[in-house]
């Protein structure tokens, strides 16, 4: 009897890896919002790294988070690193490319586990309006595809984004 409980749970345990082996190589979060204020407004509350405070959903997680600046703010190569708890990890922030309607971002946490990804934000003008789309992606290592099986990467970042995106909205339509 308990060599067949051990055999059954060998084969469950092979079936959950084998299904995570057949998740995506790669994942994409994206959300979007409409903001009543031109790009102009818009684009230094991503571009310019010291302005992620007034909008970002994971700024006030830590109050004690230690932030690095360094490069030229709102401008290609800027950094923004930061240090803090178990809520908001470690991690490293660079701008790779900048122009009136993209940011693109290479983003590279650390701790509390190690992953690279690119984020882009692109601007869209509309009129009055202007959408802004927040966009995520990076490879799926295979304890990422894992964890695809029980949340995805949509469902675990996307009210993050949802909420940043908000915030950004009250923030530029002051």
């Amino acid at each position: 009897m308990l060599k067949k409980i051990a055999i059954g749970v060998v084969v469950l345990v092979l079936i959950v890896l084998g299904l995570a082996a057949m998740q995506p190589d790669s994942y994409r979060v994206q959300r979007t919002i409409a903001i009543k204020a031109p790009p102009e407004k818009i684009l230094p509350l991503i571009s310019d790294f010291h302005n992620w405070t007034a909008w970002s959903p994971w700024e006030k997680l830590d109050p004690a988070m230690k932030r690095t600046f360094s490069g030229s703010p709102k401008d290609l190569g800027a950094v923004y690193a930061w240090e803090g708890d178990d809520k908001v990890g470690a991690g490293r922030m660079e701008i790779t490319g900048l122009t009136p309607a993209k940011v693109d971002i290479k983003l590279d946490f650390l701790r509390p586990f190690e992953s690279h990804c690119l984020t882009e934000f692109a601007l869209e003008n509309k009129g009055e309006l202007t959408t802004v789309s927040w966009t995520m992606s990076g490879p799926s290592a295979f304890l990422t595809k894992l964890m695809g099986l029980m949340v995805s990467m949509d469902k675990m970042i996307g009210k993050d984004f949802e909420a940043g995106l908000a915030n950004m909205k009250a923030v530029a339509e002051k």
